[in-house]
């Protein structure tokens, strides 16, 4: 065993890891556009770009310049009553991409974080509005974080059994559908007229990432934020996964007719290179924040609050985003994904398979149901490792995220491994 790997043992704690049974891990020691390589020389494709949040690769060219020129110049600086470019520069251009009703830009350092912000914003709200407000609507299997606010608007699950007494009431929904979409309707008009309670309703708009890879109808959500806004309930747009490019477009709100009032960012924001949280907000969440009380500040902050450094990476990614290669290697993604979807939506090992943009998710027959502890998952990744592959199923769901840098013969070797998979479960 190496030192690095001697050393983890002793004194690392990793995330999201069944410690009495984990393998040792694999030690890493460069990345290279969708690769990764580890310490004895081997390529490991990585098709979930990190936790999704590699948008076009491991230590791209661009951004990494950029990086590196922002350290020279400004690395840190408090974000309470000083300012500086890349943070402005962000904002404004996060604005012009974000939907028309989005108005101002709160940095914070992760995803868990921007939601966490956006549920304080929609409480703070209705306190400074003077109205007692503090209840929230959420969907099902829904997961938003791992603070104390993103847990209690998830799902009551394996990820929070722990602290279910901690958490504060929410009232969840099941996933629209043609099927139930009247009656969450009438049962959420029914609730809203007989109860004034309700601060806000958060979401991840058309894709619920951990719950795996769940996808649902965008005229449904718009049918649910219209009822909202009817009766005065802000919405929260968690599109800390779907953001920038996943689903297709920009945003997973490009998608809708009503916007969210909130939308909360982070993963692929800096393409993978700094954490970086952020909450837009329309403006009149702003302006119930500006008096001459000023027990109606919004106290919060986090010391590395628009960090000069990860906002650089965040303007250089979002160059990238900007031109046109990017896009049509979105395209291509999109197109290969349904490709593959058309040739094996029968296949007798699938129970379902689901795309949209750049997110493939398959759900596997076992003998176990479907879930995230389902015990097949580790057998999945340990195949596709063997196979110089990275994937990290969601129990029986495997799912491909890939970075936007790459190529059609890599993605079709991903395809071809998962062919080779399915057919040695046969």
């Amino acid at each position: 065993m190496s030192d690095i790997l001697n050393n983890d043992q002793n004194y690392v704690w990793h995330p999201f890891t069944h410690l009495k049974y984990a393998n040792l891990p694999i030690e890493l020691v460069k990345g290279e556009g969708a690769f990764f390589i580890d310490a004895d020389g081997n390529k490991l494709l990585d098709s979930i770009s990190s936790w999704w949040v590699n948008l076009h690769g491991h230590c791209h060219p661009y951004i990494s310049e950029k990086v590196s020129e922002q350290l020279f110049q400004l690395e840190h600086a408090i974000f309470s009553s000083f300012t500086h470019a890349p943070a402005v520069n962000l904002a404004k251009r996060l604005i012009g991409h974000l939907p028309k009703n989005q108005s101002k830009i709160f940095y914070s350092d992760n995803g868990s974080t921007s939601v966490e912000v956006a549920l304080k914003m929609a409480l703070q709200y209705w306190h400074n509005k003077g109205e007692s407000k503090k209840k929230f609507i959420a969907f099902e299997n829904a997961y938003h974080g791992d603070t104390f606010g993103g847990m209690s608007v998830g799902a009551r699950n394996v990820f929070n059994n722990a602290f279910d007494n901690l958490l504060f009431d929410v009232i969840h929904i099941p996933i629209p559908t043609n099927e139930n979409i009247d009656q969450i309707k009438e049962t959420l008009q029914l609730w809203f007229t007989n109860h004034n309670d309700i601060a806000g309703f958060i979401f991840e708009p058309l894709v619920q990432g951990a719950a795996g890879m769940v996808m649902y109808d965008a005229k449904h959500l718009d049918e649910l934020i219209s009822l909202c806004n009817k009766n005065n309930i802000i919405t929260i747009a968690d599109e800390v996964m779907t953001g920038f490019g996943r689903t297709g477009k920009f945003f997973a709100n490009d998608y809708l007719i009503h916007k969210a009032d909130i939308i909360c960012l982070s993963k692929g924001l800096t393409g993978g290179y700094m954490p970086m949280g952020v909450t837009s907000c329309s403006q009149f969440n702003y302006d119930s924040c500006v008096s001459d009380d000023k027990t109606k500040t919004f106290f919060h902050g986090h010391s590395y609050t628009a960090n000069p450094t990860s906002c650089s990476a965040a303007l250089a990614s979002l160059d990238l985003m900007e031109r046109d290669e990017t896009w049509n290697q979105i395209s291509l993604i999109s197109d290969l994904h349904l490709q593959f979807l058309e040739k094996h939506k029968e296949h007798p090992q699938i129970i379902d398979i689901r795309c949209i943009g750049t997110i493939l998710a398959l759900e596997l027959k076992t003998s176990e149901h479907t879930h995230y502890l389902n015990n097949v998952s580790e057998n999945i990744a340990k195949f596709f490792l063997n196979h110089n592959i990275i994937v990290r199923p969601l129990g029986n769901i495997l799912y491909f995220i890939p970075p936007y840098c790459i190529t059609q013969k890599e993605l079709e070797n991903v395809y071809h491994v998962t062919e080779l998979f399915l057919n040695s479960r046969n």
